[in-house]
């Protein structure tokens, strides 16, 4: 007589392996974020997501524009003449040589740095949406708002070297590396700061207001409406004072590059009209904006995890 198999032994052979009891091992670990940030070299890495918002904020502020990017040299263009007019012909200000190129080209590091400051500051509340159904590096967007700045700088740019070649103006080495050296400090600088204040504003919305109304008193801390020699003749010993301010360096940085040039004697003018030691207190102020920056990144992951729940 066969032998019956039990219900049980009978359901074992026929599953095979899937019948054999699994055992469960519970590890004890301790839970990390799903998507630890690496700060802004997690945001290079996301080189095409970069692309992708620097180009939908510049579209966005061109769009139903006849125009369109035209307007980035018409706006430079128009404010040039208007100096020329004004500081160059009605004005008459013979003490300070193609006065008109003087402040332009203080012009376009203090449009720079406020662009950059003001945007970078409202830059992760705007984006809110894309933050709450994307996962990726929050300091991508004061990084855009610097890039978009920047790319702004270039029709300004333009301009300046047409007018500056119709003034007898002759590109030098020197003269570059002072250029490269302004834009550095303005970028590491403003971007430092844009990190600080648009992690500031999601907790408190007073901040971009406050950052407009800072930003007017920009123009009047730096050698632009007025030369420097004006500062040394004034405050004497404190003048040196006044060059502790990176945007004070940039904008005689850049008055380097292009405006000495222009002058009748350059070498006298860089001589009389600048401060001495000016590359080698460009190369400390750009060190020190590049500390504030990490400064700036410290703070904003510190914060970073709570952004999300104050932007709802």
């Amino acid at each position: 007589m066969a032998e019956s198999k039990r219900p049980d032994e009978g359901a074992a052979q026929g599953s095979g392996e899937m019948a054999r009891p699994s055992s469960t091992h519970v590890v004890d670990a301790p839970l990390g974020s799903p998507a630890a940030s690496q700060g802004l070299l997690e945001v290079f890495r996301h080189r095409y997501l970069l692309k992708l918002l620097v180009k939908r904020e510049i579209n966005a502020r061109y769009s139903g524009s006849f125009l369109g990017m035209i307007w980035s040299y018409i706006n430079p263009l128009s404010q040039f003449f208007i100096y020329l007019v004004v500081f160059g012909m009605l004005l008459d200000r013979n003490r300070t040589e193609n006065f008109a190129i003087h402040i332009f080209t203080g012009l376009i590091v203090v449009h720079f740095f406020v662009e950059t400051f003001n945007a970078g500051t409202r830059s992760i509340v705007r984006n809110k949406a894309l933050i709450r159904k994307m996962s990726l590096p929050k300091e991508m967007f004061p990084v855009a708002s610097m890039m978009v700045s920047l790319y702004h700088v270039g029709p300004q740019v333009v301009i300046l070297v047409i007018a500056c070649l119709l003034y007898g103006w002759v590109p030098s080495v020197a003269g570059m590396l002072a250029f490269v050296l302004a834009l550095g400090i303005v970028m590491l600088l403003g971007t430092a700061l844009a990190l600080l204040f648009s992690v500031a504003n999601v907790f408190f919305r007073d901040f971009s207001s406050a950052v407009s109304i800072l930003t007017n008193f920009v123009r009047f801390g730096v050698p632009m409406i007025y030369p420097y020699t004006l500062v040394e003749e004034r405050f004497k010993g404190f003048a040196q004072y006044y060059l502790y301010n990176p945007l004070a360096e940039a904008v005689l940085l850049v008055q380097r590059a292009f405006w000495v040039g222009t002058t009748e004697d350059p070498a006298a003018t860089a001589a009389t009209d600048l401060p001495d030691h000016l590359y080698s207190r460009g190369v400390i102020m750009l060190v020190i904006s590049a500390v504030i920056l990490v400064i700036a990144q410290l703070v904003f992951r510190a914060l970073e995890d709570k952004i999300p729940e104050r932007l709802n």
